[in-house]
């Protein structure tokens, strides 16, 4: 992840332990640098960071020779979009989080389950996602039949059902955020990877790649666990 993203990140999360969660009240003194970077789990470098930012917008108040503490206006200060950012964000990782759950068995059920047609529609939809994403063009469509191909020749009607979820995680991953070019990259490795576990109807060579694929996913975009 690239420093600017964690440090806005961090700003963040401490702004959500400040107004959502209430740990750092008005007029609180924070704890020092060190024990709060390890608390948050960042550097002290990305920490001095995000209370620079938080500081700039009035959230915190740095006082020379005292230390960092909560504005005692903080309550009246706008969220700065903060709230919106996290909502969206923490839907989109709630998304994949699901996904990491479930689709890499749906890829090792399906390479045992396939019928000979399923398993040729499965390698043609990561081919149109392949070319899509080397000609530079929309490949949302493409990329989400991909998956859904994976899942239907699971034969599991519950992950079936799921298949929706699917489709709104792969398109709001392409179009939200900064990060398209470099996850369309991991996309087309990732994507070689899994079809090549297909040709070879390898179940545990296919979960393992589609594991992968969804954690790289997910820290291309920042999508960190709680």
């Amino acid at each position: 992840m690239k420093k600017a993203n964690l440090s806005q990140q961090t700003a963040r999360r401490m702004y959500r332990l400040i107004a959502a969660e209430k740990k750092f009240l008005p007029g609180e003194k924070l704890p020092n640098e060190l024990d709060l970077a390890r608390e948050l789990g960042v550097s002290r470098a990305t920490l001095r960071e995000a209370i620079q930012s938080l500081a700039a917008q009035g959230v915190l108040e740095v006082r020379r020779g005292l230390g960092t503490f909560v504005s005692n206006r903080v309550t009246e200060i706008d969220d700065f979009g903060f709230s919106a950012l996290d909502q969206a964000k923490g839907q989109l990782r709630d998304l994949f989080e699901l996904r990491a759950v479930f689709e890499p068995e749906a890829a090792a059920l399906a390479c045992r389950r396939a019928s000979a047609e399923e398993l040729a529609d499965i390698l043609a939809q990561g081919e149109r996602a392949a070319a899509a994403i080397r000609a530079g063009e929309d490949r949302t469509q493409a990329d989400r039949e991909f998956h859904a191909a994976i899942v239907r020749a699971a034969h599991n009607e519950f992950m079936s059902r799921l298949l929706p979820i699917i489709g709104q995680a792969v398109e709001t991953a392409i179009v939200s955020g900064d990060h398209g070019d470099q996850l369309a990259e991991h996309t087309l490795r990732d994507h070689a990877l899994l079809m090549e576990f297909f040709r070879k109807r390898d179940p545990e060579g296919a979960r393992h790649a589609m594991a992968i694929h969804m954690r790289r996913a997910m820290d291309e975009m920042g999508l960190d666990p709680i």
